[in-house]
């Protein structure tokens, strides 16, 4: 006798096992997987959707808090990403590079709930902007209590070199980046503002977690000089980390054309921009700099050449990556990559690059789970992912 039913539902029944086989497998078997000199891995998206993200922060509920540029303060939730924004953000200068930028949690967060950030803040008659160092209670998925406790003296009509990277350093203290704001590197250079210690220009900053200035900051007392600068010099810090056991400060800047940086930020330090460097000019290509170096500035400790577009900082100290421990990562706009840097005390012994050409590469977090998270962003603000890498055992 015929039997007309038995092939139609073997296939179904093998068509179901096949579509949770694939649905099992897809988070694995759907990426590509990464070769490095140390650990494989594979790049897992974790939420899609965001505009422009530029900063990451991981709750200990399990969220991921992200800050989106054009002024928006989103919430990662079960590797979803929520519909609504975040209430209670102060007016907001998004603009070219300016809008909501950095996000970090205060160590204490878990008792104190206190969440900082920084945006570019629009003046009286919104003409111009400075980079604002603001913090709030995040509770119950919104902020309350949002006062600034820094606003930077950089205001100008331009719309870039911000700065704004955020780090606590254990002690108290809270380190930022500001930028130099554009302002041309032409004429008299020793003349720039980023090396003139009366305004805020290309400097990093370092105040108690209130917003106080501590008394031991570097130029505290000294005439002329404004007491919230740590060191200066700087073009756009866009990457700034705190090392785990040594206590030192780290940040990547962008350099010009060429001369992208990594440096050991030291209390009163000069990094020398725009006096010395390793970039030129954008139209002519022509040198920009007196030389590469200089009696009484600061040397890089390694530089991209040609630049990366460095953004976001990352020192590893998860379980996850074990051989990875204590590597510096480094993201790249330009360059759409990630960087690993093997450091010997204050020396790079090594560059490896692990991921590029999958969009620029704005944040780079070590998440709770001690998986290493990147924002990608898009240039023209199209929606993009927050992914994070993720080991492949080798066989």
């Amino acid at each position: 006798m015929p039997r007309p039913r038995t092939l139609p539902v073997r296939a179904a029944v093998l068509a179901a096992v096949v579509s949770v086989a694939l649905l099992r497998a897809a988070p694995g078997a759907a990426q590509e997987i990464h070769k490095s000199a140390l650990h494989d891995f594979r790049v897992v998206t974790v939420a899609e959707g965001l505009i422009n993200p530029w900063a990451m922060a991981f709750l200990p509920d399990g969220d991921i808090l992200v800050a989106e540029r054009p002024g928006r303060l989103r919430i990662i939730r079960d590797g979803k990403l929520l519909p609504d924004s975040v209430p209670g953000l102060p007016a907001i200068r998004a603009e070219g590079q300016g809008g909501l930028l950095d996000v970090e949690l205060h160590p204490d967060f878990a008792s104190n709930r206190l969440l900082y950030f920084s945006y570019s803040k629009p003046s009286a008659d919104g003409t111009q902007g400075a980079t604002a160092v603001a913090r709030g209670r995040f509770e119950n998925d919104r902020l309350s209590g949002v006062e600034d406790i820094f606003v930077a003296e950089v205001w100008s009509q331009g719309r870039g070199h911000y700065g704004s990277r955020l780090a606590f350093d254990g002690k108290g203290h809270i380190h930022i980046t500001l930028g130099d704001r554009q302002v041309p590197p032409t004429g008299d250079q020793s003349a720039h503002p980023a090396q003139d210690l009366s305004n805020h220009f290309g400097t990093t900053i370092r105040l108690h977690d209130d917003g106080r200035v501590p008394a031991d900051n570097p130029f505290v007392g000294r005439e002329g000089a404004l007491p919230q600068i740590w060191t200066y010099g700087h073009r756009n810090g866009q990457g700034l980390a705190i090392h785990p056991v040594t206590g030192e400060v780290w940040q990547t800047e962008h350099g010009p054309q060429g001369g992208d940086e990594l440096n050991l930020l030291q209390p009163g330090m000069n990094y020398g921009w725009p006096v010395v460097g390793f970039g030129v000019n954008y139209r002519t290509g022509l040198a920009l700099h007196e030389g590469t170096m200089h009696q009484g500035m600061e040397p890089p400790v390694h530089v991209w050449v040609p630049s990366i577009g460095t953004s976001g900082l990352l020192i590893y100290t998860g379980d996850e990556f074990p051989d990875w421990r204590g590597s510096f990562f480094a993201g790249g706009l330009v360059g759409e990559v990630l960087m690993r840097l093997t450091m010997e005390g204050r020396r790079v012994m090594n560059v490896e690059q692990l991921y590029q050409r999958k969009g620029r590469i704005r944040a780079v977090e070590q998440g709770l789970d001690g998986y290493i998270y990147l924002a990608i962003e898009d240039r023209d603000g199209a929606p993009t992912p927050i992914v994070r890498l993720e080991p492949v055992a080798r066989r």
